[in-house]
């Protein structure tokens, strides 16, 4: 191979593909990098990329009003993919006066709620009539799946109408028992908000919204879930708790007893979730956090008293709740995750450690 020699980003991805990675880097100065199994392995094979490299590889593939878009907002999330290999969800932004980009790789074909470790309880959220669930964790541990998985399970099993609203679309659904519109942002809509704003008028029983984003996004979506509506999103943060704490941190000190009374009424559960290597180092298994609502928990919500629920998860395992803390003792303590891998992880160190002593 010509030491100059860049191969186009097809070929790229297909690599990535095949070397189970879920996320491509492309960064002036380096190689490009593939996150596999959570560790960074570069393509050594591959040169160092010079900025004109990376333009030449990521430029043929938008769309003349996603140029426009990059050169205005400096950023641009889009979407990619490749006939019979995968989907791809792209970010590109600008660093130190040169283009970064991401690949995250998404499956073609939605994966079975029952593969992918979840809870049994889990299943049950597709089956409610209304209200709220959210799902919550850092970047990379799998929310988008666990959504597209519950929903492909909606579509299966009830007749309903279920519209989405995803930044951009990951996940392709097709019609089955439901039917399934997918509204992206920045091609089908200006803005989650503004989507939100509109999606009543399409008579949805349930809204999928990818993220929870602004004070404006997050009332209306409250108010859709109390008024009747089966509404699922994600937040970026690393407990239930924090979650519900996030929720209401967003609205103004005098709006947040209305919102805590809005969100007791209407939550149904949240789902914490991070993915961790596995201790046979033959990929990553999930460890969940599971906060489900019950007289307890709405009462907790509408005092204020968010930092409770924690102590509610912890002693209601019995009704298919649990801390994250319970959740990687159980993966330790059943060898699928090493003891360093599960502290490195944990919320409170000592809680886990007593939750390994406690033997579940």
């Amino acid at each position: 191979m010509d030491s100059r020699k860049i191969p186009d980003i097809n070929e790229i991805l297909i690599r990535t593909v095949g070397m189970n990675g879920s996320d491509l880097h492309l960064n002036v100065g380096t190689s490009p990098a593939v996150r596999v199994y959570g560790e960074l392995v570069r393509m050594e094979d591959v040169p160092r990329l010079l900025p004109k490299d990376i333009e030449d590889i990521i430029y043929p593939i938008l769309q003349p009003h996603q140029r426009e878009q990059l050169e205005k907002d400096l950023e641009l999330d889009f979407s990619y993919s490749i006939p019979g290999v995968s989907r791809f969800r792209g970010n590109i932004m600008w660093q130190r006066g040169t283009l970064a980009v991401n690949f995250r790789v998404v499956a073609i074909n939605i994966p079975q709620l029952d593969d992918l470790g979840l809870p049994p309880t889990v299943k049950e959220f597709s089956r409610l009539p209304r209200g709220l669930v959210l799902v919550t964790g850092p970047t990379g541990s799998g929310k988008s799946t666990t959504l597209a998985s519950i929903i492909d399970l909606i579509n299966q099993e009830r007749s309903l109408n279920v519209v989405t609203i995803e930044n951009p679309i990951e996940f392709l659904h097709s019609h089955k028992k439901s039917i399934i519109k997918q509204r992206e942002v920045g091609i089908d809509t200006h803005s989650f908000a503004n989507a939100l704003r509109h999606v009543l008028r399409h008579d949805p029983d349930v809204i999928l919204v990818g993220e929870m984003r602004d004070l404006e996004s997050i009332s209306i979506a409250l108010t859709a879930a109390e008024t009747g509506h089966l509404v699922f999103s994600t937040l970026h943060t690393q407990t239930a708790t924090l979650a519900v704490n996030r929720i209401v941190d967003v609205f103004s000190e005098g709006m947040r007893n209305q919102i805590r009374q809005q969100l007791a009424d209407s939550l149904q559960a949240v789902i914490a979730q991070q993915l961790i290597p596995r201790a046979d180092g033959k990929g990553r298994t999930i460890a969940v956090e599971l906060l489900l609502s019950n007289p307890a928990v709405r009462n907790l919500i509408r005092e204020g008293k968010e930092h409770q629920l924690y102590t509610v998860m912890q002693t209601s395992r019995n009704t298919g709740m649990q801390t994250m803390d319970q959740a990687l003792a159980t993966l330790c303590l059943t060898g699928k995750i090493s003891r360093n891998m599960a502290l490195e992880r944990c919320v409170d160190k000592i809680e886990l450690e007593r939750a390994l002593n406690r033997g579940f």
